[in-house]
């Protein structure tokens, strides 16, 4: 047998051999340990134990959550701790007003504390005497009506009989405690855990994971604990000192959290060291914090000092589109001019958005492609319906968009070239000369509307051509045609009912000059590319105010307008609101136009438009100047407005300077006043008609 054995062995194979002992490898350290790992892992992996799990902590969490909560409430309730809290947040915030209020909160309570704690002191040492005088009053009160007893009765013994009824409710009240005392004392705890449990199961103290899944704060709703520890961690030192010396009331700083249209809105003051503006230039972090996306979070500056507005959008509201438009919808349609409102799109807080035209000269810039055209036109095409409004439609991109006001607009011009650009600066000119008729007539007057609509006003701006004059037709001097109509029909169209539209893309101080894009009354922009332009569009108080159309999506938030006007509802304390507009394609807006053209008798709209007298400044001023060598320069304005008053009303030095530098025959100082030399205005008429 032992040879048998010592051949098998002999015979195994060598990694037979060398291979160890499972029986012994089962009861080493290590094989345990890999075992009940696996052991754990299988049990982690499965839901069961996962879900028992989240029950353990989660019931757990609310006892202890509870207990503290509890144990919150009572400390608060005994100590003055919770006006030491505000104290220390009114001073991190610095508001020197509302600690003085606290403190005089905190100084009554102590003294309503300690007025409470003498008299439970002196009621100790009166005590033994109220007992004893109490219990003799009772025994005589007792005795008289046992004495009553029998004397009714004639039995002496009823003198006793009120005494021993007492005595026997004393001994039942003692039977009765002796029999409850023992379960209650049981009971009590778990009264006591049951009540802590569900303080914190209503307060939601366990953790986030642990939590049901139809109660758990994914991030989306706003708390006032989530906004304040949203600006906690904005990265600003001041800020965050000021919220942890705050505590547990760091919720002071904000007010009431209230629903607005598809978010919430609410206001939050800063501590003293934090200025607003470093707010709005963190806005896509805080819009993190928040678990937003930066266009979900609006930021803007009320009238409160130290105080930033706050908008937040629930989570992908802004990205499901708006109703149709009214003009659409509602086949009855009507507009008025002067009282009525063009139904233009939705606030932010879904509100509808209607936006008065009347009087008011209108600038839309943006980007190419975001909507200019589209949300320019939904307002001309509700204004349609109002037959006495007349239209004056240029074109510049040439591509349709405007074509179905034909029979609507007395004029209308579509094209991209020069040719086109110069026609639609002679209809400018020509809605000049109709504002000047009309402010010559008597007074008392009444004027139909005209509106002077120009959709991508830039290539009028850029438009290198001149006329037989040398004059150019673009440009932003005082020699450009189409910069002087537009300032002239900014500065006294809107007296007559003479109003100019304008839509521009990507605007610069070449392609939209300043004084041009702040003679509108209403500004509004689509995205733009920074904040300078930004500024463009609606003006430094505006984007200082919050306005940030330069922070829209291009190509995502296409029609949506941000608004500085007088002539829409903006909420109170702020410079802007922002617009998504109702978009109407152009086959629907074909069907408006022909419902607007049934209301009116028939247009005949005409293409071009010749009828702008020519203007000659450079002879004007020679004519002015007349025999004289020089003349000053304010004489020489006098004289062109005694010409031509309506073409240089608004002409000054800086108007006449400017001009004569194109010439080489800008004015010059002569015994300290500026003239204007006759012979250089020779010489620039002579060498203009040579060339």
């Amino acid at each position: 047998m032992t040879v048998t054995l010592i051949k098998a062995r002999e015979d195994a194979p060598e990694d037979a051999q060398d291979a160890p002992d499972a029986s012994a490898s089962s009861t080493r350290p290590e094989g345990r340990a890999a075992r009940y790992r696996r052991i754990a892992r299988a049990a982690l992996g499965d839901e069961r134990v996962r879900t028992a799990g989240r029950l353990i902590v989660r019931h757990g969490s609310y006892v202890v959550g509870g207990t503290r909560v509890v144990g919150r409430r009572a400390w608060d309730g005994r100590t003055a701790s919770r006006y030491e809290r505000m104290i220390r947040a009114a001073e991190a915030a610095g508001l020197m007003e509302e600690v003085k209020e606290w403190e005089a909160r905190g100084y009554q309570f102590r003294k309503a504390r300690h007025k409470r704690r003498m008299e439970l002191l002196a009621a100790m040492i009166q005590a033994p005497k109220a007992v004893a005088s109490a219990a003799g009053s009772g025994a005589g009160v007792l005795l008289l009506i046992g004495i009553m007893l029998a004397w009714s009765s004639g039995d002496a013994a009823d003198v006793l009989t009120p005494i021993e009824t007492v005595v026997d409710l004393v001994r039942w009240v003692a039977f009765i405690g002796g029999v409850v005392w023992g379960p209650g004392l049981f009971a009590a705890p778990w009264i006591a855990l049951a009540a802590v449990w569900a303080v914190g199961r209503h307060r939601h103290t366990a953790p986030q994971w642990a939590l049901p899944v139809q109660v758990r704060d994914l991030g989306d709703p706003v708390t006032p604990s989530v906004v304040v520890t949203a600006f906690r961690d904005l990265g600003i030192s001041a800020l965050r000192k000021s919220i942890e010396a705050m505590g547990d009331v760091g919720a002071a700083m904000l007010s009431p959290i209230v629903i607005a249209g598809c978010g919430v809105e609410l206001d939050v003051t800063l501590p003293t060291g934090v200025s607003t503006e470093e707010i709005q230039g963190r806005r896509r972090k805080l819009a993190e914090n928040l678990n937003r996306h930066e266009h979900e979070v609006f930021i803007t500056i009320p009238e409160a000092a130290r105080t930033v507005r706050l908008w937040i959008a629930d989570s992908g509201a802004l990205d499901e589109p708006i109703g149709p438009s009214p003009l659409v919808t509602d086949p009855d349609v009507r507009a008025d001019y002067k009282t009525g409102r063009a139904p233009w799109g939705q606030s932010l807080r879904g509100d509808a958005v209607a936006l008065s035209v009347y009087q008011r000269m209108l600038l839309i810039t943006g980007l190419s492609n975001q909507g200019k055209t589209a949300s320019l036109r939904a307002i001309a095409l509700w204004l349609a319906f109002d037959p006495t409004v007349e239209f004056w439609i240029g074109d510049l991109k040439g591509i349709g968009d405007w074509g179905m006001f034909e029979g609507l607009a007395t004029v209308l011009i579509q094209g991209p070239t020069d040719e086109h650009a110069c026609a639609v600066t002679e209809m400018v000119e020509a809605a000049v000369k109709e504002m000047e008729r009309r402010l010559m007539a008597p007074p008392g007057t009444v004027h139909d509307p005209l509106v002077v609509i120009v959709d991508e006003a830039q290539v009028a701006f850029m438009n290198p051509l001149k006329d037989d004059n040398k004059l150019p037709y673009g440009g932003k001097k005082a020699t450009s045609r189409y910069f002087m109509a537009c300032r002239r029909v900014h500065n006294q169209g809107r007296a007559v009912n003479v109003t100019l539209w304008q839509g521009t893309q990507d605007p610069t101080d070449e392609n939209l000059p300043k004084l041009v894009r702040e003679g509108a009354h209403t500004r509004a922009s689509l995205v733009v590319g920074t904040e300078s332009q930004a500024k463009m569009a609606l003006g430094d108080k505006a984007v200082d105010g919050g306005a940030a159309p330069h922070l829209l999506r291009q190509g995502l938030d296409k029609g949506t307008v941000i608004v500085a006007s007088d002539g829409i509802v903006i909420p109170a304390g702020e410079a802007s609101i922002t617009v998504r507009t109702h978009f109407i394609d152009t086959d629907p807006a074909k069907e408006i136009a022909d419902r607007a053209k049934q209301r009116r008798s028939g247009v005949a709209t005409v293409h071009r438009l010749d009828v702008v007298q020519d203007v000659d400044p450079l002879a004007d001023i020679l004519a002015a100047i007349g025999k004289a060598p020089r003349m000053r320069t304010q004489d020489v304005i006098h004289g062109l407005r005694t010409r031509n008053e309506a073409y240089y009303r608004e002409w000054k030095y800086g108007d006449l300077k400017e001009f004569l530098e194109g010439f080489d025959a800008e004015p010059h100082k002569s015994e300290g006043v500026m003239v204007v030399d006759r012979k250089k205005v020779l010489d620039a008429l002579a060498g203009r008609d040579a060339a």
